[in-house]
């Protein structure tokens, strides 16, 4: 079977493979610029993508994201905040590693839907209590897969894999080095 869960494994294999041989081909960078809009909003666009040193700017510009703050956070509720911009990239990202596990393993999936909440506690991002970090304290993923011919232990590695192998949630759970210029 070629396609699995709308997703080309011979590609799939062929990248994986293309990699292995060239890692320079895994090496990706992100870009997004992003302006201030007045209060809590901002308005960001995507920048070129960077894959093995090659920069590709198809994308610059191509997508818009804006963010807010809820009216009970002191935001005009405008757009999605930060925090649930977070929620969904570790939502979309454990898509794109769920798809393309199950796609490699044979594993047909009929659907699946996830479920994500994080706390923040507010004293830390407000500067009342130090000792509290002003990040997301604790994230939960609840996932429901619908695959009628895998077996819950395959289901279960399969969870293990995503878990081990999203980008998003390594970058979540491991501390990763944030460089800030004032420019």
């Amino acid at each position: 079977m070629s396609v699995v869960n709308e997703i080309d494994v011979k590609a799939l294999r062929e990248t994986i493979d293309a990699v292995r041989a060239t890692p320079k081909l895994g090496q990706v960078t992100f870009a997004v610029d992003g302006t201030w809009q007045g209060g809590f909003r901002i308005k960001a666009q995507t920048g070129a993508l960077t894959q093995g040193g090659e920069r590709d700017e198809h994308r610059v510009a191509k997508y818009t994201m804006t963010s807010d703050e809820p009216t009970a956070l002191l935001g005009t509720d405008t757009a999605v905040s930060p925090a649930e911009y977070v929620l969904q990239a570790l939502a979309g990202c454990y898509t794109v590693t769920l798809t393309a596990n199950a796609a490699s393993r044979g594993i047909e999936l009929k659907s699946f839907r996830l479920e994500l909440e994080g706390d923040i506690d507010l004293r830390g991002f407000l500067g009342i209590d130090t000792a509290i970090r002003p990040g997301v304290q604790q994230l939960r993923v609840r996932v429901h897969i619908e695959a009628p011919d895998a077996t819950r232990e395959q289901l279960e590695e399969l969870i293990s894999l995503v878990e081990s192998r999203s980008p998003i949630r390594d970058t979540l759970v491991n501390p990763v080095d944030v460089v800030t210029t004032l420019v």
